[in-house]
Protein backbone atom coordinates (compact mmCIF):
# COMPACT_ATOMS: atom_id res chain seq x y z
CA UNK A 1 0.00 0.00 0.00
CA UNK A 2 2.64 2.89 -1.36
CA UNK A 3 -0.59 5.44 -0.94
CA UNK A 4 -3.84 5.15 0.76
CA UNK A 5 -6.58 6.96 -1.11
CA UNK A 6 -9.63 8.11 1.47
CA UNK A 7 -11.93 10.49 2.44
CA UNK A 8 -10.44 12.28 5.34
CA UNK A 9 -6.86 13.90 4.05
CA UNK A 10 -7.18 17.26 2.25
CA UNK A 11 -4.62 18.41 -0.32
CA UNK A 12 -2.56 21.86 0.92
CA UNK A 13 -4.63 23.68 -2.26
CA UNK A 14 -8.21 22.46 -0.77
CA UNK A 15 -6.83 23.25 2.89
CA UNK A 16 -5.73 26.20 1.68
CA UNK A 17 -8.81 27.61 0.04
CA UNK A 18 -11.65 26.58 2.70
CA UNK A 19 -9.34 27.97 5.14
CA UNK A 20 -9.23 31.01 3.19
CA UNK A 21 -12.89 31.28 2.96
CA UNK A 22 -13.22 30.00 6.42
CA UNK A 23 -11.69 33.02 7.85
CA UNK A 24 -13.56 35.31 5.58
CA UNK A 25 -16.92 34.11 7.02
CA UNK A 26 -15.70 34.50 10.43
CA UNK A 27 -14.61 37.42 10.06
CA UNK A 28 -17.29 38.85 8.96
CA UNK A 29 -19.40 37.51 11.53
CA UNK A 30 -17.22 39.26 14.14
CA UNK A 31 -17.58 42.29 12.44
CA UNK A 32 -21.15 42.30 12.51
CA UNK A 33 -22.05 40.72 15.56
CA UNK A 34 -23.28 44.03 17.40
CA UNK A 35 -26.16 44.52 14.70
CA UNK A 36 -27.24 39.99 15.15
CA UNK A 37 -29.60 38.91 17.69
CA UNK A 38 -27.75 38.14 20.87
CA UNK A 39 -29.58 34.93 20.87
CA UNK A 40 -31.64 32.67 18.66
CA UNK A 41 -35.48 33.13 19.18
CA UNK A 42 -35.76 29.50 17.52
CA UNK A 43 -37.45 26.62 20.13
CA UNK A 44 -35.22 23.07 20.67
CA UNK A 45 -37.98 21.69 18.30
CA UNK A 46 -37.42 24.20 15.33
CA UNK A 47 -33.62 23.68 15.69
CA UNK A 48 -34.04 20.02 15.56
CA UNK A 49 -35.97 20.27 12.89
CA UNK A 50 -33.77 22.48 11.16
CA UNK A 51 -30.78 19.55 11.43
CA UNK A 52 -33.42 16.90 10.29
CA UNK A 53 -33.57 13.26 11.55
CA UNK A 54 -31.66 11.28 8.95
CA UNK A 55 -29.51 8.59 9.94
CA UNK A 56 -26.02 8.33 9.81
CA UNK A 57 -24.94 8.96 6.78
CA UNK A 58 -23.47 6.08 4.75
CA UNK A 59 -21.30 8.19 2.43
CA UNK A 60 -19.59 11.39 3.18
CA UNK A 61 -20.33 14.66 2.32
CA UNK A 62 -17.25 17.49 0.85
CA UNK A 63 -15.63 19.28 3.69
CA UNK A 64 -15.97 23.13 1.82
CA UNK A 65 -19.43 22.46 1.97
CA UNK A 66 -20.06 20.75 5.43
CA UNK A 67 -18.03 24.14 6.67
CA UNK A 68 -19.99 26.61 4.85
CA UNK A 69 -23.49 25.51 5.43
CA UNK A 70 -22.69 24.58 9.30
CA UNK A 71 -21.27 28.42 9.79
CA UNK A 72 -24.51 29.58 8.46
CA UNK A 73 -25.77 27.11 11.11
CA UNK A 74 -24.08 28.19 13.87
CA UNK A 75 -23.98 32.09 13.23
CA UNK A 76 -27.93 31.85 13.25
CA UNK A 77 -28.94 29.77 16.08
CA UNK A 78 -26.68 30.51 18.79
CA UNK A 79 -26.38 32.45 21.94
CA UNK A 80 -23.61 35.18 20.87
CA UNK A 81 -21.50 35.83 24.03
CA UNK A 82 -19.13 38.43 22.14
CA UNK A 83 -22.03 40.72 21.27
CA UNK A 84 -21.67 43.73 23.20
CA UNK A 85 -25.45 43.66 24.86
CA UNK A 86 -24.56 40.01 26.31
CA UNK A 87 -24.12 39.81 30.47
CA UNK A 88 -25.17 36.77 31.24
CA UNK A 89 -23.59 34.30 33.58
CA UNK A 90 -20.20 34.95 33.53
CA UNK A 91 -18.70 33.92 29.80
CA UNK A 92 -16.42 36.37 28.48
CA UNK A 93 -16.09 37.76 25.00
CA UNK A 94 -13.86 35.70 23.52
CA UNK A 95 -10.35 37.50 21.82
CA UNK A 96 -10.38 36.87 18.54
CA UNK A 97 -6.42 35.64 18.83
CA UNK A 98 -8.21 32.76 21.08
CA UNK A 99 -10.26 31.32 17.80
CA UNK A 100 -6.79 31.53 15.86
CA UNK A 101 -4.73 30.27 18.44
CA UNK A 102 -7.53 26.82 18.92
CA UNK A 103 -6.81 26.35 14.92
CA UNK A 104 -3.04 26.33 15.61
CA UNK A 105 -3.10 24.45 18.67
CA UNK A 106 -5.71 21.37 16.82
CA UNK A 107 -3.73 21.19 14.22
CA UNK A 108 -0.17 20.31 16.13
CA UNK A 109 -3.22 18.13 18.33
CA UNK A 110 -0.34 17.73 20.96
CA UNK A 111 -1.85 15.29 24.27
CA UNK A 112 -0.50 17.81 27.10
CA UNK A 113 -0.77 15.19 29.71
CA UNK A 114 2.90 13.56 29.15
CA UNK A 115 6.11 16.37 28.35
CA UNK A 116 7.40 13.36 25.96
CA UNK A 117 3.94 13.62 24.13
CA UNK A 118 3.67 17.51 24.31
CA UNK A 119 7.35 18.80 24.59
CA UNK A 120 7.01 22.49 23.91
CA UNK A 121 3.34 22.49 24.63
CA UNK A 122 4.24 21.56 28.36
CA UNK A 123 6.49 24.52 28.63
CA UNK A 124 3.97 26.59 27.00
CA UNK A 125 1.63 25.32 30.00
CA UNK A 126 4.48 25.89 32.53
CA UNK A 127 5.09 29.48 31.34
CA UNK A 128 1.22 30.55 31.47
CA UNK A 129 0.56 28.99 34.78
CA UNK A 130 3.49 31.13 36.35
CA UNK A 131 2.36 34.61 34.17
CA UNK A 132 -1.38 33.74 35.84
CA UNK A 133 0.28 33.70 38.81
CA UNK A 134 2.17 36.60 38.59
CA UNK A 135 -0.88 38.56 37.12
CA UNK A 136 -2.89 37.96 40.39
CA UNK A 137 -0.27 38.66 42.76
CA UNK A 138 0.81 35.45 43.91
CA UNK A 139 4.21 34.23 44.12
CA UNK A 140 5.53 32.82 40.62
CA UNK A 141 6.59 29.42 42.36
CA UNK A 142 3.19 28.56 42.60
CA UNK A 143 2.35 25.13 40.81
CA UNK A 144 -0.98 24.63 38.36
CA UNK A 145 -2.75 22.66 36.00
CA UNK A 146 -5.07 24.36 33.35
CA UNK A 147 -8.55 23.10 33.76
CA UNK A 148 -11.99 22.96 31.27
CA UNK A 149 -13.66 25.28 34.25
CA UNK A 150 -14.37 26.67 37.62
CA UNK A 151 -16.08 23.35 38.46
CA UNK A 152 -12.87 21.21 37.66
CA UNK A 153 -10.46 24.33 38.88
CA UNK A 154 -11.96 24.12 42.04
CA UNK A 155 -12.85 20.17 41.89
CA UNK A 156 -9.11 19.55 41.79
CA UNK A 157 -7.73 21.58 44.63
CA UNK A 158 -11.01 20.18 46.97
CA UNK A 159 -8.96 16.99 46.31
CA UNK A 160 -5.03 18.44 46.25
CA UNK A 161 -6.44 20.28 50.58
CA UNK A 162 -8.28 16.66 51.36
CA UNK A 163 -4.70 14.68 50.38
CA UNK A 164 -2.96 17.35 52.35
CA UNK A 165 -5.12 17.42 55.28
CA UNK A 166 -6.62 14.16 55.84
CA UNK A 167 -5.32 11.32 57.61
CA UNK A 168 -2.13 9.86 55.54
CA UNK A 169 -4.03 6.45 55.42
CA UNK A 170 -7.11 7.78 53.75
CA UNK A 171 -5.53 6.65 49.70
CA UNK A 172 -5.51 3.37 51.27
CA UNK A 173 -8.61 3.44 53.55
CA UNK A 174 -10.99 5.50 52.52
CA UNK A 175 -13.16 8.06 53.91
CA UNK A 176 -15.43 5.49 55.43
CA UNK A 177 -12.73 4.19 57.57
CA UNK A 178 -11.41 7.75 58.82
CA UNK A 179 -12.08 8.20 62.31
CA UNK A 180 -13.83 11.82 62.31
CA UNK A 181 -15.62 13.20 59.68
CA UNK A 182 -13.98 16.05 57.59
CA UNK A 183 -15.55 19.41 57.72
CA UNK A 184 -15.07 22.19 55.01
CA UNK A 185 -16.24 25.27 55.17
CA UNK A 186 -17.47 28.28 53.09
CA UNK A 187 -19.98 30.97 52.96
CA UNK A 188 -23.68 30.52 52.24
CA UNK A 189 -22.94 32.38 48.39
CA UNK A 190 -20.51 30.39 47.76
CA UNK A 191 -20.62 28.52 44.23
CA UNK A 192 -22.69 25.29 44.12
CA UNK A 193 -19.17 23.64 43.46
CA UNK A 194 -18.67 22.52 46.82
CA UNK A 195 -21.81 21.08 47.00
CA UNK A 196 -21.01 19.01 44.07
CA UNK A 197 -17.40 18.07 45.32
CA UNK A 198 -18.87 17.14 49.05
CA UNK A 199 -21.50 14.53 47.12
CA UNK A 200 -19.56 13.34 44.42
CA UNK A 201 -16.00 12.90 46.25
CA UNK A 202 -18.02 10.78 49.30
CA UNK A 203 -17.75 13.47 51.75
CA UNK A 204 -21.70 14.25 51.57
CA UNK A 205 -23.59 17.44 51.87
CA UNK A 206 -23.96 17.26 55.22
CA UNK A 207 -19.98 17.99 55.84
CA UNK A 208 -20.29 21.24 54.39
CA UNK A 209 -20.69 24.35 56.99
CA UNK A 210 -22.32 26.93 54.56
CA UNK A 211 -21.16 30.10 56.75
CA UNK A 212 -23.50 33.25 57.23
CA UNK A 213 -22.89 36.22 55.64
CA UNK A 214 -22.53 39.51 57.40
CA UNK A 215 -24.01 43.14 56.00
CA UNK A 216 -21.88 43.51 53.10
CA UNK A 217 -22.55 39.78 52.15
CA UNK A 218 -19.27 38.72 52.51
CA UNK A 219 -18.63 35.67 54.93
CA UNK A 220 -19.04 36.33 58.79
CA UNK A 221 -15.52 35.71 60.01
CA UNK A 222 -16.53 35.59 63.91
CA UNK A 223 -19.09 32.79 62.87
CA UNK A 224 -16.38 31.25 61.36
CA UNK A 225 -14.48 30.74 63.74
CA UNK A 226 -16.84 29.51 66.44
CA UNK A 227 -17.94 26.77 63.75
CA UNK A 228 -14.62 25.49 63.55
CA UNK A 229 -14.29 25.40 67.30
CA UNK A 230 -17.69 23.75 67.78
CA UNK A 231 -16.24 21.27 65.18
CA UNK A 232 -13.21 20.23 67.05
CA UNK A 233 -15.00 20.35 69.94
CA UNK A 234 -17.94 17.57 68.53
CA UNK A 235 -14.97 15.29 67.22
CA UNK A 236 -14.92 16.61 63.77
CA UNK A 237 -11.85 17.29 61.28
CA UNK A 238 -11.97 20.62 59.95
CA UNK A 239 -9.45 20.51 56.93
CA UNK A 240 -10.52 23.13 54.35
CA UNK A 241 -12.08 26.79 54.17
CA UNK A 242 -12.98 28.42 51.01
CA UNK A 243 -12.93 32.40 50.68
CA UNK A 244 -14.79 33.81 47.21
CA UNK A 245 -12.82 36.36 45.79
CA UNK A 246 -15.55 37.70 43.63
CA UNK A 247 -19.27 35.65 44.19
CA UNK A 248 -21.34 34.89 41.36
CA UNK A 249 -24.18 36.70 42.30
CA UNK A 250 -23.28 39.90 43.90
CA UNK A 251 -18.89 40.22 43.03
CA UNK A 252 -18.42 40.64 46.33
CA UNK A 253 -14.93 39.55 47.37
CA UNK A 254 -14.48 38.13 51.16
CA UNK A 255 -12.11 39.42 53.37
CA UNK A 256 -9.34 37.26 52.72
CA UNK A 257 -6.55 38.43 54.86
CA UNK A 258 -8.78 37.44 57.69
CA UNK A 259 -9.84 33.64 56.71
CA UNK A 260 -5.82 33.11 56.18
CA UNK A 261 -5.81 34.70 59.45
CA UNK A 262 -8.02 32.05 60.54
CA UNK A 263 -6.94 28.63 58.77
CA UNK A 264 -3.05 29.70 59.99
CA UNK A 265 -4.35 28.82 63.37
CA UNK A 266 -6.29 25.78 63.07
CA UNK A 267 -3.97 24.46 60.09
CA UNK A 268 -6.44 24.03 57.65
CA UNK A 269 -6.32 24.42 53.81
CA UNK A 270 -7.50 28.29 52.51
CA UNK A 271 -8.73 27.63 49.00
CA UNK A 272 -9.75 31.61 46.95
CA UNK A 273 -12.81 30.27 44.61
CA UNK A 274 -11.80 33.57 42.30
CA UNK A 275 -12.89 31.94 39.05
CA UNK A 276 -14.72 34.88 38.33
CA UNK A 277 -12.76 37.90 40.42
CA UNK A 278 -9.75 37.23 40.83
CA UNK A 279 -8.24 38.58 37.71
CA UNK A 280 -9.05 42.12 39.40
CA UNK A 281 -6.71 41.66 41.49
CA UNK A 282 -4.47 43.37 38.14
CA UNK A 283 -5.96 46.34 39.29
CA UNK A 284 -4.14 48.77 41.30
CA UNK A 285 -6.48 50.33 42.96
CA UNK A 286 -8.21 46.93 43.78
CA UNK A 287 -5.21 45.56 45.73
CA UNK A 288 -6.54 46.28 48.80
CA UNK A 289 -9.84 44.34 48.43
CA UNK A 290 -7.72 41.08 47.46
CA UNK A 291 -5.11 41.55 50.77
CA UNK A 292 -4.68 37.90 51.66
CA UNK A 293 -4.70 36.09 48.38
CA UNK A 294 -0.68 35.55 48.85
CA UNK A 295 -1.96 33.32 51.32
CA UNK A 296 -3.96 31.10 49.53
CA UNK A 297 -2.57 27.11 49.42
CA UNK A 298 -4.52 26.72 46.32
CA UNK A 299 -6.60 29.65 44.13
CA UNK A 300 -9.02 28.75 41.21
CA UNK A 301 -9.79 31.22 38.09
CA UNK A 302 -10.99 30.95 35.02
CA UNK A 303 -9.44 32.64 31.98
CA UNK A 304 -12.92 32.00 29.79
CA UNK A 305 -14.41 34.33 32.38
CA UNK A 306 -12.41 37.57 33.03
CA UNK A 307 -9.29 37.06 30.99
CA UNK A 308 -11.35 36.94 27.24
CA UNK A 309 -10.37 33.58 26.37
CA UNK A 310 -12.67 31.09 24.30
CA UNK A 311 -13.75 28.11 26.31
CA UNK A 312 -12.23 26.11 27.74
CA UNK A 313 -9.78 27.47 30.18
CA UNK A 314 -10.07 27.13 34.04
CA UNK A 315 -6.58 27.17 36.24
CA UNK A 316 -6.19 25.80 39.34
CA UNK A 317 -3.20 27.00 41.24
CA UNK A 318 -1.62 25.81 43.94
CA UNK A 319 1.39 27.18 46.60
CA UNK A 320 3.05 24.14 46.71
CA UNK A 321 2.78 21.83 43.67
CA UNK A 322 4.01 18.83 45.56
CA UNK A 323 0.14 18.70 46.34
CA UNK A 324 -1.02 17.94 43.13
CA UNK A 325 1.59 15.11 42.52
CA UNK A 326 0.67 13.48 46.02
CA UNK A 327 -2.33 13.81 45.12
CA UNK A 328 -2.89 13.02 41.20
CA UNK A 329 -0.14 10.92 40.50
CA UNK A 330 -0.06 7.50 39.69
CA UNK A 331 2.77 5.07 37.37
CA UNK A 332 0.87 2.06 35.86
CA UNK A 333 3.71 -0.25 34.11
CA UNK A 334 2.22 0.77 30.93
CA UNK A 335 3.24 4.31 31.45
CA UNK A 336 6.44 5.32 30.07
CA UNK A 337 6.83 8.99 30.78
CA UNK A 338 10.14 9.31 32.59
CA UNK A 339 11.50 12.35 33.17
CA UNK A 340 15.36 12.45 33.20
CA UNK A 341 16.27 15.50 31.05
CA UNK A 342 17.39 18.85 33.16
CA UNK A 343 14.85 22.19 33.33
CA UNK A 344 12.41 20.97 35.47
CA UNK A 345 9.80 19.27 32.87
CA UNK A 346 7.05 17.63 34.18
CA UNK A 347 4.17 15.17 33.27
CA UNK A 348 1.06 17.21 33.54
CA UNK A 349 -1.24 13.63 34.43
CA UNK A 350 0.23 14.03 37.97
CA UNK A 351 -1.50 17.35 38.43
CA UNK A 352 -5.26 16.42 37.65
CA UNK A 353 -7.70 13.89 37.05
CA UNK A 354 -6.85 14.04 33.46
CA UNK A 355 -4.51 11.94 31.19
CA UNK A 356 -4.81 12.68 27.59
CA UNK A 357 -5.41 17.00 27.78
CA UNK A 358 -5.91 19.74 24.92
CA UNK A 359 -3.60 22.32 24.33
CA UNK A 360 -5.63 24.45 26.62
CA UNK A 361 -2.95 26.96 27.04
CA UNK A 362 -1.74 28.02 23.45
CA UNK A 363 -4.69 31.00 23.17
CA UNK A 364 -4.52 32.04 26.95
CA UNK A 365 -0.51 32.26 26.86
CA UNK A 366 -0.97 34.28 23.74
CA UNK A 367 -3.74 36.35 24.64
CA UNK A 368 -1.57 37.35 27.58
CA UNK A 369 0.86 37.91 25.07
CA UNK A 370 -0.88 40.33 23.16
CA UNK A 371 -2.80 42.08 25.64
CA UNK A 372 -0.22 42.27 28.37
CA UNK A 373 -0.65 43.36 31.86
CA UNK A 374 -1.10 46.84 30.93
CA UNK A 375 -3.93 45.81 28.54
CA UNK A 376 -5.40 43.79 31.09
CA UNK A 377 -5.74 46.91 33.67
CA UNK A 378 -7.68 48.76 31.01
CA UNK A 379 -10.19 46.21 29.92
CA UNK A 380 -10.73 45.03 33.21
CA UNK A 381 -11.19 48.82 34.44
CA UNK A 382 -13.32 49.69 31.56
CA UNK A 383 -16.34 46.70 32.45
CA UNK A 384 -16.38 47.63 36.42
CA UNK A 385 -16.71 51.28 35.14
CA UNK A 386 -19.17 50.06 32.64
CA UNK A 387 -21.05 48.03 35.61
CA UNK A 388 -20.94 51.12 37.97
CA UNK A 389 -22.73 52.90 34.91
CA UNK A 390 -25.67 50.14 34.30
CA UNK A 391 -26.04 50.49 38.26
CA UNK A 392 -25.95 54.12 37.88
CA UNK A 393 -28.65 54.53 35.07
CA UNK A 394 -30.97 52.21 36.96
CA UNK A 395 -30.43 54.07 40.46
CA UNK A 396 -31.51 57.39 38.47
CA UNK A 397 -34.32 55.47 36.61
CA UNK A 398 -38.01 56.16 38.37
CA UNK A 399 -38.88 52.80 37.47
CA UNK A 400 -35.84 50.49 38.38
CA UNK A 401 -33.89 49.50 41.46
CA UNK A 402 -30.30 49.23 41.88
CA UNK A 403 -29.88 46.44 44.82
CA UNK A 404 -26.01 45.85 44.48
CA UNK A 405 -23.04 46.62 42.55
CA UNK A 406 -19.89 45.17 43.30
CA UNK A 407 -16.67 44.36 40.52
CA UNK A 408 -17.95 44.24 37.13
CA UNK A 409 -21.83 42.59 38.33
CA UNK A 410 -24.73 44.80 38.81
CA UNK A 411 -27.88 43.35 40.36
CA UNK A 412 -31.42 45.30 39.82
CA UNK A 413 -35.05 44.86 39.76
CA UNK A 414 -38.22 46.76 37.83
CA UNK A 415 -40.82 47.97 39.97
CA UNK A 416 -43.28 50.06 38.44
CA UNK A 417 -44.87 53.18 39.17
CA UNK A 418 -48.40 51.69 40.14
CA UNK A 419 -48.47 48.75 42.31
CA UNK A 420 -52.12 47.33 43.82
CA UNK A 421 -50.42 44.68 46.16
CA UNK A 422 -49.52 45.50 49.36
CA UNK A 423 -47.03 44.52 52.21
CA UNK A 424 -45.42 41.40 51.91
CA UNK A 425 -47.89 40.77 48.64
CA UNK A 426 -45.47 43.64 47.44
CA UNK A 427 -42.59 41.50 47.40
CA UNK A 428 -43.75 38.40 46.20
CA UNK A 429 -45.37 40.32 43.25
CA UNK A 430 -41.97 41.74 42.16
CA UNK A 431 -40.51 38.87 42.38
CA UNK A 432 -42.94 37.15 39.67
CA UNK A 433 -42.96 40.08 37.72
CA UNK A 434 -38.63 40.35 37.93
CA UNK A 435 -38.40 36.67 37.13
CA UNK A 436 -40.83 36.73 33.96
CA UNK A 437 -39.21 39.81 32.72
CA UNK A 438 -35.68 37.81 33.04
CA UNK A 439 -37.24 34.72 31.30
CA UNK A 440 -38.83 37.35 28.48
CA UNK A 441 -35.26 39.10 27.80
CA UNK A 442 -33.24 36.20 27.41
CA UNK A 443 -35.76 34.77 25.05
CA UNK A 444 -36.07 38.28 22.86
CA UNK A 445 -32.63 38.33 21.51
CA UNK A 446 -32.14 41.93 22.34
CA UNK A 447 -30.30 41.60 25.27
CA UNK A 448 -29.02 38.77 27.49
CA UNK A 449 -28.74 38.97 31.09
CA UNK A 450 -29.41 36.76 34.22
CA UNK A 451 -30.37 36.48 37.82
CA UNK A 452 -29.74 36.54 41.37
CA UNK A 453 -32.02 36.41 44.63
CA UNK A 454 -30.62 38.42 47.41
CA UNK A 455 -32.23 39.28 50.76
CA UNK A 456 -35.43 37.84 48.97
CA UNK A 457 -35.23 39.99 46.41
CA UNK A 458 -35.38 38.19 42.33
CA UNK A 459 -33.34 40.17 40.40
CA UNK A 460 -32.41 40.88 37.19
CA UNK A 461 -28.12 40.52 36.84
CA UNK A 462 -25.50 42.04 34.66
CA UNK A 463 -21.70 40.79 34.13
CA UNK A 464 -19.53 42.86 32.51
CA UNK A 465 -16.68 40.67 31.06
CA UNK A 466 -17.02 42.09 27.76
CA UNK A 467 -14.22 44.16 25.71
CA UNK A 468 -17.15 44.83 22.88
CA UNK A 469 -19.17 46.77 25.26
CA UNK A 470 -20.07 50.51 25.14
CA UNK A 471 -22.16 53.07 27.58
CA UNK A 472 -23.90 53.42 24.26
CA UNK A 473 -24.85 49.76 24.66
CA UNK A 474 -26.13 49.86 28.38
CA UNK A 475 -28.38 53.15 27.49
CA UNK A 476 -29.98 51.25 25.11
CA UNK A 477 -30.44 47.67 27.69
CA UNK A 478 -31.89 49.92 30.27
CA UNK A 479 -34.57 51.54 27.69
CA UNK A 480 -35.55 47.75 26.58
CA UNK A 481 -35.69 46.27 30.32
CA UNK A 482 -37.69 49.19 30.76
CA UNK A 483 -39.73 48.76 28.01
CA UNK A 484 -40.19 45.00 28.46
CA UNK A 485 -41.26 45.75 31.87
CA UNK A 486 -43.93 48.07 31.65
CA UNK A 487 -45.70 45.31 28.81
CA UNK A 488 -45.18 42.45 31.50
CA UNK A 489 -46.73 44.71 34.24
CA UNK A 490 -49.47 45.22 32.22
CA UNK A 491 -49.94 41.60 31.62
CA UNK A 492 -49.28 40.22 34.87
CA UNK A 493 -51.86 43.28 36.46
Amino acid sequence: MDKRENSIEISKKEFRKMGYQLIDTISDFLDDISNQPVTTTKTPLELQRLLGNASLPKHGVSADQLLASTSKLLFNNSLLNGHPKFFGFITSSAAPIGALADLLAASVNPNVGGQILSPIATEIEKQTIKWLAEFIGVSPSYGGVLVSGGNMANFTAFLAARTAKAPKSIKEDGLSNASKQLISYCSKSTHTWIDKAAILFGHGSNSIRWIPTDGSNKMNIEILERTIKEDIKQGHQPFLVVGTAGDVSTGVVDNLEAIAAICKTYDLWFHIDGAYGIPAAVVPELKEVFNGVEEADSIALDPHKWLYSPLEAGCTLVKDPKHLIDTYSSHPEYYNFSLTEEGGSLNYFEYGLQNSRGFRALKVWLALQQIGRDGYVKLISEDIVLSKYFGDLAAQHPELETVTQNLSIATLRYIPEHIEAKGDDINTYLNTLNETLVNTLQAGGELFLSNAIIDEKYCMRTCIVNFRTTKKDIEECIEIIVKAGRKMHQLLS
